[in-house]
């Protein structure tokens, strides 16, 4: 049986792994691009905090992006969707349709979508005409909570394919911190 470990906020150290199908308080992703990922996303929230104070109609934009990045390399390391998913996956085999799983991982993918979709398009309503000044962000931002969110999911096979090595990185590198760099791009020439 799988147990997820729930955290209690402010006595758990800022980093996590798993292990042993259990979220353990340590690093997530250790590694050297894991670390330059974390920077990335740092760096990017600096950005659009930095834009947001030479702006002012447009600061809560940069704001809200600068706040979810900082969240974003924050979770890098804790891993929050890993223990999420063991919660899920513990639900799933207490409630008896673990085997049904998929069925669910594609109704929760499609979803996320339909709310990121009206998520994006009140946004956009919201901004009037001024939304396609923030194009390069905001395809940054689905491109990347896209990718987490599919992470987030767990599909083997979508796991084995952004694993996958070419010219020496790793596709969910690229994913990854392609989301991140558009974002960064905008908010530097915006």
């Amino acid at each position: 049986m799988v147990r997820a470990t729930f955290l209690h906020f402010p006595f758990f150290p800022l980093w996590a792994i798993m292990e042993n199908g259990y979220w353990q308080p340590r690093i997530g992703d250790p590694t050297l691009m894991g670390w330059v990922t974390v920077i990335a996303y740092l760096v990017t929230a600096f950005l659009c905090a930095n834009r947001s104070l030479k702006t002012q109609r447009d600061r809560w934009f940069w704001m809200t992006l600068s706040a979810i990045l900082l969240l974003l390399g924050i979770n890098k390391q804790l891993d929050l969707q890993s223990w999420l998913t063991l919660i899920g996956k513990q639900m799933a085999i207490e409630q008896g349709w673990y085997r049904e799983r998929r069925q669910f991982q594609f109704d929760f993918i499609l979803g996320l979508i339909a709310v990121s979709f009206a998520g994006l398009m009140f946004l956009i309503q919201g901004m009037g005409k001024s939304w396609k000044r923030f194009m390069l962000a905001l395809l940054g931002l689905i491109f990347l909570l896209s990718f987490i969110v599919i992470r987030a999911t767990s599909f083997h096979h979508v796991d084995v394919l952004l694993g996958r090595e070419f010219s020496g990185f790793r596709l969910n590198w690229l994913f990854e911190l392609g989301g991140i760099s558009c974002i960064a791009i905008a908010a530097i020439k915006n």
